[in-house]
């Protein structure tokens, strides 16, 4: 009898997959990840009320139930990741992280450590194991549930991973799986979804970020939709050129608008946000274009069509570039029709891949809005995703033709 090791959150996604896998013939154990314990603002520990309800479907389900300490490797992994990247002026997904460092690492391997053959979890996603060349090719799928697909958090799996893990609810709705949880009376089965951050739970993010990083008064500067760097126009030699022109991030000045008000810290602040700038009395809603967190200013612009929201291309850096179907990478020069997304729950987006030497760039059919660096962009061939990467920053760079040659561009990543 194989043994599987669910990771029981005490949530009924988890708590249905160890009921599967249970009816399914395999030797489960349930674990509950302790990574983190910090109250909220209203003094309560969800932590505590978790693992209890984690414990008592494990009683119900009549498996083992532990609970496993990893709130240092969370820490390292996750939480500290993520103030760095906000201090960087980017926007991590902590998420992510949580699925490649914690769930599919630590936790694989403490549960391999125990005699496990695979892990599982409450995740909404499909795997399916090919054949090519005489190799064993692991396949990520989205989920049955279009609506409850989390493909996009599992985007820096490995083949190993894939291969040491089960997902039950890959053919199911959520809707079924409530079915299930209330037909086994299961004592979660009405439990509401967990939101926020991963294993956090939802937090009010400045607030957050003023535990590490200091509130600093800082200037809210509008930039005016017909602003003279939105017409800037240029000959490209190359399609090369052409890609890191549209890929670029531009780089605003205090003189290109004006002041409208303050902040406390730009570091709070991400690409496309509209709430919490805190500035009314304004015919169309302002959302954030860009923030400069070296001199501590938030460059917004009004209406949901202001062009420093929208670019038709990323870049992603050669060392961010993460295939999960590694027979499947592109070489120097080599391009992939194929659908994108960059953020959890966006449509596809119809897209091609163009791999240079240094990275590699996306570009879209149809102009995209808040690209954000930091954030993960993940690719398609159909329902398989393919491989993913962090969004880099190309902060400027200089077209200098001479003799028709491209010679000089600069990035800061």
């Amino acid at each position: 009898m194989q043994k599987v090791i669910v990771g029981l959150s005490g949530g009924v996604d988890s708590s249905v997959a160890a009921l599967i896998l249970k009816k399914k013939g395999y030797k489960v154990i349930g674990l509950f990840m302790h990574n983190w314990e910090e109250e909220d603002s209203n003094n309560k520990c969800h932590w505590k009320e978790d693992s209890i309800d984690a414990m008592l479907v494990a009683k119900q389900l009549d498996i083992p139930f532990q609970i496993i300490e990893m709130k240092n490797e969370y820490k390292k992994y996750v939480i500290n990741y993520m103030f760095n990247e906000y201090r960087l002026g980017k926007t991590p997904n902590p998420d992510i992280l949580c699925n490649r460092e914690i769930k599919f690492n630590v936790f694989l391997k403490k549960s391999l450590d125990l005699g496990a053959d695979f892990i599982a979890t409450g995740h909404y996603v499909n795997k399916k194991k090919i054949v090519k060349n005489k190799k064993i090719i692991y396949r990520l799928l989205i989920g049955e549930d279009f609506n409850k697909d989390q493909s996009y958090f599992l985007c820096q799996l490995t083949q190993y991973q894939l291969e040491k893990s089960l997902f039950p609810l890959g053919l199911l709705t959520k809707n079924q799986v409530r079915k299930i949880a209330v037909k086994y009376k299961l004592r979660n089965a009405h439990k509401k979804e967990s939101q926020g951050l991963c294993f956090v739970g939802k937090v009010n993010f400045p607030n957050f970020l003023k535990k590490r990083i200091i509130p600093k008064k800082g200037e809210i500067i509008c930039i005016n939709s017909n602003a003279s760097l939105y017409n800037e126009k240029k000959i490209f030699f190359s399609k090369e050129e052409e890609l890191f022109f549209l890929s670029r991030k531009i780089k605003y000045r205090k003189s290109d608008g004006k002041i409208i008000g303050y902040h406390q810290g730009a570091y709070y602040f991400t690409k496309g946000q509209r709430k919490g700038i805190a500035l009314g009395g304004y015919k169309k809603p302002l959302f954030v274009i860009d923030t400069d967190v070296k001199e501590n200013i938030v460059y917004i612009g009004m209406g949901k069509e202001h062009p420093g929201l929208y670019r038709k291309s990323l870049f992603i850096q050669e060392e961010n570039i993460h295939w999960i179907r590694k027979d499947l990478t592109l070489l120097d020069g080599e391009k992939m029709d194929v659908f994108c997304r960059i953020r959890y729950r966006q449509p596809l987006q119809k897209s091609k891949l163009y791999k240079i030497k240094k990275g590699m760039f996306i570009e879209f059919d149809r102009m995209q809005c808040s690209i954000t660096e930091g954030q993960f962009a993940v690719w398609y061939l159909g329902k398989e995703l393919i491989g993913s990467g962090i969004i880099s920053i190309i902060l400027y760079f200089i077209f200098l033709i001479k003799l028709n040659i491209f010679c000089i561009y600069k990035f800061i990543f």
